[in-house]
């Protein structure tokens, strides 16, 4: 009997194993029968980078038929773009960039990820190029068409327009036109795009990507080409997470910048009055989470030191009497400062001035209506405690000769005087000592 028994816990444990790897099998060939969409609107900052390439790397690990970057951008950072075309040159997946929705474009680093990818498309009424470097690294204010760029600018801009080549001509797309994106700043539509070779194709919307690159040969790295098998496939729609969309919301130039505006004048209002505990730990929470989104912004230092240096003077002005020299000072660092903080000339990375003259008027308006109203505290008299006797009225109860008691604040006092001062004449308090107090006739004091 025992031994039957072993031989049924063996048929048991094989069906179990078998239906085991049958599931991981299945699921599998689930895995492999997805496309993903990862979705990108907005500038291309660390945070976006860090998030396309895990999705990228993720769904290398599932064996996914096909991996769509649907993408929005103004532009971004030249360090994030080179993160996610590194991401998608890596990729044993095809990758294929698509510029939608309708209304959409893919500019300047836009440009170079839709170039690198595997597969380029765009939707109607989108657009892509002006690409110029200088709006990827920061640096380069305004010229006129005559003047000359300088030695670095034009060190950047070589190496850009290499790059871009480079990526183009691995993908058997139109280079020269490529190039002249980065040189010349051009920008063409979805139509244009693809008479140019610069894309692949046009499709309305992801289905009629997925359907339109079906059974399409796509070139790999080492020559290794992908037959894509994509009709029918379920398609995954890949947003940031909760995680993810707060770092790259904080991430932007004007959240950024009114963070640190609100920590500073935290801050300053906990050091001006010691004890209020709640503005010193919003300052606090905000200046931590505005120096993180300094980070992954192109920040002149010089305009942030200045920042710094105008709440520093605001702080000073509360304990030096100078007639409001400081607090001048400081107004002018946050306004230069402010101005300076973000250098680059990609309006996406840019602070919107409609965000930052208000934000700067609303700190300094409270920076100094703090310190307005914490001279006036400090200018007061005392009207409690020991010190708020000094100066207050009183009556004689006994006759000070020259000792005896007065009432005052309601209380009666051991007093002393200069001389005799008859009961219920009205009495001054000029000092007091421990638990007895001066005085003098009223009359005496005017």
């Amino acid at each position: 009997m025992i031994w039957k028994k072993w031989f049924m816990g063996c048929v048991i444990g094989s069906v179990l194993l078998s239906a085991t790897a049958w599931a991981e099998d299945q699921a599998e060939v689930e895995v492999k029968e997805r496309v993903v969409v990862v979705e990108i609107s907005g500038a291309i900052n660390p945070v976006v980078a860090e998030f396309v390439s895990t999705e990228i790397k993720d769904a290398n690990a599932g064996k996914t038929a096909l991996i769509i970057i649907r993408m929005d951008t103004p532009g971004g950072l030249d360090t994030s773009m080179r993160q996610i075309i590194k991401s998608i040159q890596m990729s044993k997946i095809p990758v294929a960039a698509f510029v939608a929705p309708s209304g959409s474009r893919a500019a300047s680093a836009g440009t170079f990820i839709t170039i690198a990818s595997h597969i380029a498309a765009m939707a109607p009424g989108t657009n892509i190029g002006a690409a110029h470097p200088v709006n990827m690294m920061g640096g380069g204010g305004e010229k006129g068409e005559d003047s000359e760029p300088s030695p670095m600018e034009e060190k950047i801009l070589n190496d850009a327009s290499a790059y871009i080549r480079s990526l183009a001509e691995a993908r058997g797309r139109n280079a020269y036109w490529a190039e002249q994106a980065v040189r010349k700043s051009v920008s063409i539509s979805a139509v244009e795009a693809k008479k140019l070779a610069v894309i692949d194709l046009i499709a309305n919307n992801v289905d009629a990507l997925v359907l339109a690159v079906d059974g399409r040969v796509v070139k790999m790295g080492d020559d290794a080409t992908v037959t894509l098998a994509t009709k029918g496939k379920e398609v995954v729609y890949h947003k940031m997470s909760p995680r993810e969309n707060i770092l790259d919301t904080i991430s932007n130039p004007n959240i950024a910048y009114i963070l640190m505006m609100i920590g500073l004048v935290g801050l300053y209002f906990e050091l001006s009055n010691p004890g209020l505990i709640l503005p010193g730990i919003l300052g606090g929470i905000s200046m931590i989470l505005a120096l993180y989104a300094m980070q992954t912004l192109p920040i002149n230092y010089a305009g942030l030191l200045l920042i710094l240096l105008g709440g520093i003077l605001f702080i000073v002005e509360l304990n030096t009497p100078t007639f409001g020299l400081l607090s001048a000072g400081g107004v002018v660092c946050f306004l230069l400062g402010s101005l300076m903080l973000i250098d680059t000339d990609d309006p996406a990375m840019q602070i919107s001035r409609s965000v930052l003259y208000p934000t700067l008027f609303t700190s300094v308006l409270v920076a100094l209506g703090t310190l307005y109203l914490a001279t006036k505290s400090s200018q007061l008299k005392v009207v409690s405690g020991a010190e708020g006797l000094v100066g207050a009225t009183g009556v004689v109860k006994k006759t000070l000769d020259p000792e005896g008691n007065v009432y005052v604040h309601g209380e009666i006092w051991s007093a002393v005087c200069d001389g005799t001062i008859a009961a219920g004449e009205t009495v001054v308090v000029e000092k007091v000592d421990g638990l007895k107090v001066k005085v003098k006739k009223a009359n005496a004091a005017l």
